[in-house]
């Protein structure tokens, strides 16, 4: 049996009075934040939310004030018609689904920052990104006014900033981490792996076989010089890619702080364009 199909708001004003008939039921909400352009790691997180909660909200909005390359902006590919497909047989309830121009006033002066956490990793050389996602996601939460939110662990540095975000502002939602999804051959599923060209294609799954092996380093061989460990990483995807490197790095994984040492919990993140693409990938351990 076809699920039912969900009901399309495009503006906030309707998408808040759905959420205020939602809690006036006493509905629980389980809301998915997207920028379309759709894969399985983002229907992983609906199938999560759908399993936890009455209603489940997902957003199609590509947000202009996280690009900090007009470019890229440009080129993040819209699908909504397929998007909203997906959705639907995902059994999802509602899609809010800003135009142009919804979110933000003409006008607009406020912006969202959280203290030093934007200031490593993707932060150093996307400069503004994460206000930009500060900015909408405090926007999403307070339309859709979610019991829990779901976020991929793909981009970790973004679910811990908003993780911080909900907490500091206490947005009375619960911030729900969930895991990375991957292609067979171990490439985290990114909307942006459509664009890789054939050949940076293959070369790009090299971002996950670093991290694997930086684990195998790490708990196999008991390895917990961190400099050390980063510089191995990197000689590795330079060797066996073309790619750019933006970063390898180790450092912890709360405050992403620089380490020497090897333990406690650790984040080995690593980002890297591919042509022209951008890519990210991480693992997380407990040393």
């Amino acid at each position: 049996m076809p699920m039912p199909e969900p009901v399309v708001l495009p503006s906030p004003a309707e998408m808040q009075a759905y959420a205020r008939r939602a809690a006036a039921a006493g509905r629980s909400v389980g809301f998915v934040p997207t920028m379309g352009a759709l894969h399985k790691g983002h229907l992983s997180l609906v199938e999560r939310a759908r399993a936890e909660n009455d209603l489940v909200v997902a957003s199609v909005y590509v947000n202009p004030t996280q690009f900090d390359n007009p470019e890229d902006l440009k080129k993040y590919p819209r699908t909504f018609d397929a998007d909203k497909a997906l959705l639907a047989k995902a059994g999802t309830d509602a899609i809010f689904a800003p135009g142009d121009g919804a979110m933000y006033d003409p006008d607009a002066r406020t912006w969202v920052e959280v203290g030093d956490l934007p200031d490593r990793l993707c932060g150093l050389s996307r400069p503004g990104h994460f206000r930009g996602v500060c900015t909408v996601v405090t926007k999403l939460l307070s339309i859709v006014r979610p019991d829990r939110a779901y976020f991929g662990l793909k981009d970790y540095q973004q679910f811990r900033i908003v993780e911080v975000l909900a907490r500091d502002l206490n947005l009375g939602c619960a911030i729900v981490p969930c895991p990375i999804v991957r292609e067979d051959d171990g490439l985290a599923c990114s909307s942006r792996n459509v664009r890789l060209a054939p050949a940076h294609r293959r070369e790009a799954v090299w971002l996950n076989n670093v991290l694997r092996h930086a684990e195998a380093r790490i708990l196999k061989d008991g390895e917990r010089d961190a400099l050390k460990l980063a510089g191995e990483l990197y000689e590795l995807l330079e060797r066996n890619t073309s790619a750019e490197i933006d970063y390898l790095a180790i450092v912890d994984a709360l405050h992403f702080a620089d380490l020497r040492k090897i333990e406690g919990e650790v984040l080995i993140a690593a980002a890297a364009n591919f042509g022209k693409v951008r890519l990210i990938d991480n693992t997380r351990l407990s040393v």
